[in-house]
């Protein structure tokens, strides 16, 4: 913090590891204040020291944010002690790779929780703090399959189904109120994070991202360019794009798609370890980073990110080729058709007598 000006806080939950991680990182490059929250406090330490190293500042503060008083009370204290939030981001999750019958209740309701109620306590504890004082960001961290579900993936697809319905209904009564806090949706492809290295899963072979595949720090660089730009939704990767157009417009089609191809696209060629632990209920000793193991196949850089931050420029180059090409269409045909017409008038009249 230097003069009368205070550095930008930001909270970010599911912190400790992937895409949340990557997102604190690239705040604290640029001088924020991010507080960190997970449960996982091996995770959260190498969180703040990337936080702090990257040049920005850090608390930890281990949180499972499935409970709701836990949420409260991480808001409280990071206002505490930075100051007032000026960015909320949702980011925590949790999954079971399984086919929907056999799953238990229990595992449907702790993903539940997690990665859609976890939203929920989150903005809501963001928008008490925001709401009076007319100001401030909410980033919903969601994902192609809010709009388009796949096989394997019921709990997770139906959370972010949940998330967006949530978000909606949300943002309109921010505006019947005339709210200035924002809400943001912004829809992921797949991403190379560690979640495959320890979401639960029921199948043979290691669970894997779908194709095609993007690092996270592709996402934390559009999150932080999301939260200083007004956008109602936010598309990352032309997958994503792909999903939510396809389910608009061919959802029979793709029932069957996935019926075919979405089993072995979310799986390796590499058996599970009988030995394989999970997040489910308890986080994972360990700091697992950013990045998954899957970087080899990941893109670093997404054009269509590019082409949506600067798609008003890009509209406005379009409607000015096409008028430019409207011109020198219709332009050149309306000035052949009036030097015919000249010409008609510059023929001598013949005489009457020579008719």
């Amino acid at each position: 913090m230097t003069g009368n000006h205070r550095s930008e806080v930001v909270v970010v939950t599911g912190a400790s590891a992937g895409v949340g991680r990557a997102i604190a990182r690239r705040f604290g490059a640029q001088g924020a204040s991010v507080v960190l929250l997970a449960r996982g406090l091996d995770g959260l330490e190498g969180a703040r020291a990337d936080v702090e190293q990257a040049g920005g500042r850090a608390l930890v503060i281990p949180t499972d944010v499935s409970d709701d008083r836990q949420v409260e009370a991480a808001a409280e204290q990071a206002e505490r002690t930075f100051g007032p939030i000026d960015v909320w981001i949702n980011n925590a999750m949790v999954s079971v790779l399984s086919p929907a019958l056999d799953m238990t209740s229990g595992e449907y309701r702790r993903v539940t929780d997690v990665t859609y109620l976890g939203y929920v306590f989150g903005t809501l504890a963001a928008l008490r703090r925001m709401v009076p004082r007319d100001r401030g960001v909410v980033i919903q961290i969601g994902s192609a399959l809010a709009y388009r579900a796949i096989p394997l993936q019921s709990a997770y697809c139906a959370a972010k189904h949940a998330i967006q319905g949530f978000t909606e209904s949300l943002r309109s009564e921010l505006l019947h109120e005339g709210s200035r806090v924002r809400l943001t949706a912004v829809q992921l492809p797949a991403v190379n994070t560690p979640q495959f290295s320890w979401i639960r899963t029921r199948m043979p072979r290691h669970p894997r991202p779908v194709p095609p595949i993007y690092q996270p720090e592709v996402i934390a660089e559009a999150i932080y360019w999301v939260s200083h730009h007004h956008r109602r939704e936010f598309a990352i990767g032309y997958p994503t794009v792909q999903a939510i157009v396809g389910d608009k417009f061919i959802p029979g089609l793709l029932d069957h798609y996935l019926a075919h191809v979405g089993y072995e696209s979310q799986q390796t060629d590499v058996p599970v370890d009988p030995d394989r632990r999970d997040n489910l209920y308890e986080p994972l000793p360990g700091d697992y980073g950013a990045r998954g193991r899957f970087s080899e196949q990941a893109c670093d850089y997404s054009a269509q990110v590019w082409a949506n931050r600067h798609r008003g420029w890009l509209a406005a180059g379009g409607v000015g080729l096409l008028a430019w090409w409207w011109s020198r269409r219709y332009g050149s045909r309306r000035r052949q058709a009036q030097g015919r017409s000249a010409a008609r008038l510059r023929r001598p009249v013949k005489p009457v007598w020579a008719l």
